[in-house]
């Protein structure tokens, strides 16, 4: 199933989290997106730069081949 969000999208809306000159809870409901949505997409990008313990997408596409 593709993502709902282009990877860009994504990109942008956690740049703009972590300025934090907002609330997350602010920016998620500018971006027309729940909280929760932002805050996984916050971890994800921590688990691909590796600061945050997990899988990367790229792990997770070669253990389903």
């Amino acid at each position: 199933m593709p993502a709902p969000y282009p990877q860009e999208f994504r990109d942008d809306a956690v740049a703009l989290a972590r300025k934090g000159e907002a609330p997350i809870s602010t920016i998620a409901k500018d971006l027309g997106i729940s909280e929760s949505c932002l805050r996984n997409w916050m971890k994800a990008a921590d688990v691909e730069a590796g600061t945050r313990q997990g899988v990367t997408a790229k792990e997770s596409e070669q253990l389903r081949e």
